[in-house]
């Protein structure tokens, strides 16, 4: 997994530059959200149980037939897997968050995604509303700590839903 300053220092080098005025700057933008970062994190791993089923419930009351007999969240396993889904959607956001890079998730979520979820029956609109709410939850529980900007926040789950929301899976 590599990390912002990792991916710069990668692609300066394969060009053969030395760093230029934007690389100091996004080196500089990048270390100034670190705190930040490593903050959210840390509300994150306190809250991650909460988090999860809190968006279940919203996921759920908003889109009820995921939970009725022949939706796809019916019967106790179903519904737990969504609910496990929903934590690796949290957990890896949470890396590709504080490491400033969404490499992570193409590694670890999206590659061997679009089979899975073929192979399950699994549909992707709820998947990706799910993460939109993860987000929500996180912002307001980041906001709620005294963070004065949580557009930070935003990047691995916009990216997550981008992705998911351009692939037919």
């Amino acid at each position: 997994m590599r990390d912002a300053v990792t991916s710069l220092i990668k692609n300066y080098d394969v060009a053969g530059r030395y760093f230029d005025r934007n690389a100091i700057d996004s080196l500089k933008s990048y270390f100034e959200s670190g705190t930040a970062r490593v903050q959210a994190a840390a509300i994150i791993n306190s809250n991650a149980a909460a988090i999860v089923k809190a968006a279940g419930s919203r996921l759920f009351d908003e889109q009820p037939e995921l939970i009725r007999p022949s939706g796809n969240a019916y019967t106790t396993r179903r519904y737990a897997a969504c609910l496990r889904d929903l934590d690796y959607y949290l957990r890896y956001a949470t890396y590709a968050l504080v490491a400033g890079n969404m490499d992570v998730l193409n590694e670890r979520v999206l590659q061997g995604l679009r089979e899975t979820y073929n192979s399950l029956g699994v549909p992707i609109g709820p998947t990706v509303r799910g993460i939109q709410i993860i987000k929500e939850i996180v912002k307001e529980q980041v906001a709620g700590s005294g963070a004065a900007d949580t557009s930070f926040v935003d990047e691995p789950f916009d990216y997550l839903t981008r992705e998911l929301s351009e692939k037919d899976i």
